[in-house]
């Protein structure tokens, strides 16, 4: 366990591996050192006894035990500056490493159960094995070191005694195996009931607005409290399963000090073992098996730390979005600045695009529409490589996609998404992520353009307010507009607006219609919208139809077909008449007196 353990953790340690094989060596020099007073004091026994004993002796064993202090010192705080420096380090880089993996990871990844994973990994797996174990490496190895050093010194005293303490030494290892092997199913167990606990936890806070608005604060409150029970129980479950094997190590140890004890006395008495030895004999019996104690005394935490190693190596093992293009975009010189071409696409087994093939000119503006499900968002998603498609092309420019560059590919498309998510940081940040290099004037005047302007310089700090996590302090409309300035300040020549503005009130629908109309000029848009008022003036109307398309054209043309979009823009108009009026309100009054 203990060679598997110190190859895994190098294996992981990078450019701080050297760091951490010095600490191993002072480890074992401070293992050395710490076993050398007892040798000091057997060799002053003898003396003593033997009458050979000077002041000139004392004095020397007085500065060798000096030297020996001060040097475990030095060696134990190098070894402990070593490993836990390296263990802070290693991990900081590895949650950069691991956020760097996170962002070429396809957005299905995120959106199939796995964010309270990715949750418990940074918060709980890594901060396990930085603060609990990296500063017990070095040590455990200096307690494996220990065992051998003082079993040696046993066979020196007398091989008996040497061949009883390798024997309990065996015997110690093997029932430490199974330990371990109890240990390590149960930490997966304990690891994982952490990651559910997670999940629960980010649930209920996420939720935390429809669980009161429904009532279901008990129901809720229960599941979160039965998650605390379980992880509760399976931590005891843990030591429960590892503590009765202690026990057992604990009763070989007591078996083993007392063998060596009896035979050094037997020896001692038939004159076989001299009293310098025999006096050696019980000092270092108190100690024997003592590293071997501290080492599977920490194997708990070694079996954990091997549980957290497996879910951190399985997060970054996630295939990465490939991102081996090479070609750049200079010009827009095909037909098309993007087209869609025979591109089917799947949810796992579920395919929810169908051969699907349409083209956007510059400066044009295409609409997507359909029901609920038809693959309008997929279809915007996909041009960014959200994930990849299964067969057919997406080309930018006359370029396949998957030839650029993601570092390129995204510097060409804007995106205001459907939820709106704004970081808990000034208003002015938020904009600013845009364009990092933006100038303090372009930011506002971004600003101004989102018709944001107004409103941001009613709040106390202005453009340097900060708003909640996700902008909770604002509303839905403020919210999309600050997401329009971004999209500005940006100034990508394709733009993708998802669901822009289907839920926006009339008052912030009219602004974010403004603020489009600013973002759109002069760019390529494609905009998905439920409202289908918002699209009569598109260039191009593409009409969805259970993944596939089911026709395409300007809303005139589509009209005088008298098809799927003429049934849609019916049934728009007629619910956009729909009025309340005495007899319906009638209705409505005896349908909530009968309930």
């Amino acid at each position: 366990m203990i060679l598997n353990m110190m190859t895994r953790i190098l294996k992981v340690s990078g450019k701080y591996k050297k760091q951490i094989q010095i600490a191993f060596i002072f480890s074992v020099l401070n293992a050395v050192l710490a076993k050398m007073p007892i040798l000091y004091a057997m060799i002053i026994i003898s003396k003593l006894y033997y009458g050979t004993m000077t002041s000139l002796h004392a004095i020397y064993v007085g500065i060798v035990m000096v030297i020996t202090i001060i040097l475990q010192m030095i060696f134990q705080h190098a070894s402990d500056r070593l490993q836990s420096g390296a263990g802070y380090l290693l991990f900081s880089d590895k949650r950069i490493e691991l956020g760097e993996h996170l962002k070429r990871l396809p957005m299905g990844y995120f959106t199939e159960g796995n964010i309270g994973k990715i949750s418990s990994v940074l918060s709980t797996d890594m901060l396990f094995i930085e603060e609990n174990v990296m500063a017990k490496i070095a040590n455990i190895l200096s307690y494996a070191f220990s065992a051998i050093i003082l079993v040696v010194f046993m066979f020196i005293m007398d091989w008996k005694l040497g061949i009883i303490a390798t024997i309990t030494s065996i015997i110690a290892i093997l029932i430490g195996q199974k330990m371990n092997k109890v240990s390590l199913k149960e930490a997966e167990v304990r690891q994982e009931q952490s990651e559910h606990l997670t999940e629960a936890v980010l649930s209920f806070v996420e939720g935390i607005s429809v669980i009161k608005s429904y009532n279901l604060l008990g129901n809720k409150s229960k599941e979160l409290s039965e998650n605390f029970r379980q992880s509760r129980d399976k931590n005891i479950q843990f030591e429960e399963m590892v503590t009765p094997w202690m026990r057992g190590l604990s009763w070989l140890y007591a078996i083993g000090i007392l063998g060596i004890l009896i035979s050094g006395l037997f020896l001692f008495i038939s004159d076989t073992l001299s009293l310098t030895y025999t006096m050696g004999m019980l000092l270092f019996v108190i100690e024997i098996f003592n590293p071997l104690k501290s080492l599977y005394a920490e194997s708990n935490n070694m079996t954990i730390m091997e549980s957290c190693l497996d879910r951190i190596e399985e997060l970054f093992a996630v295939e990465e979005l490939p991102d081996k293009g090479k070609k750049e975009i200079n010009t827009y010189e095909s037909e098309y600045v993007v087209e869609y071409k025979n591109v089917c696409f799947s949810y796992g087994k579920k395919e929810v695009l169908h051969d699907v093939s349409f083209g956007l000119k510059e400066n044009s503006m295409t609409a997507l529409v359909g029901k609920s499900g038809s693959g309008k968002s997929t279809i915007a998603n996909l041009l960014v490589r959200f994930w990849d498609i299964n067969s057919g092309t997406i080309y930018i420019g006359g370029i396949d996609i998957k030839e650029l560059p993601l570092s390129v590919l995204m510097n060409q498309i804007s995106m205001v998404f459907q939820n709106v998510y704004l970081f808990e940081d000034t208003i002015y940040n938020n904009i600013l992520m845009g364009r990092s290099d933006a100038t303090e004037q372009e930011v506002i005047e971004a600003a101004k353009k989102a018709r944001c302007y107004d409103f941001v310089m009613e709040l106390p700090n202005g453009f340097q307010t900060i708003i909640g996590e996700g902008g909770a302090s604002l509303s839905g409309g403020e919210k999309q507009r600050i997401s329009i300035a971004r999209c500005i300040l940006k100034d990508a020549p394709i733009v993708v607006l998802d669901e822009a503005s289907s839920f926006a009130d009339p008052e912030n629908e009219a602004l974010i219609q403004r603020a489009f109309s600013k973002l759109a000029a002069g760019r390529t848009v494609i905009m998905i919208a439920h409202r289908l008022s918002t699209v009569v003036g598109a260039d191009q109307i593409v009409v969805l139809n259970q993944g596939g398309v089911q026709e395409m054209g300007t809303h005139v043309e589509l009209l005088s077909r008298h098809g799927l979009y003429a049934k849609m823009w019916a049934e728009y108009e007629q619910a956009a008449s729909w009025k309340i009026t005495a007899a319906t309100a009638d209705v409505a009054a005896a349908k909530g007196g009968e309930a």
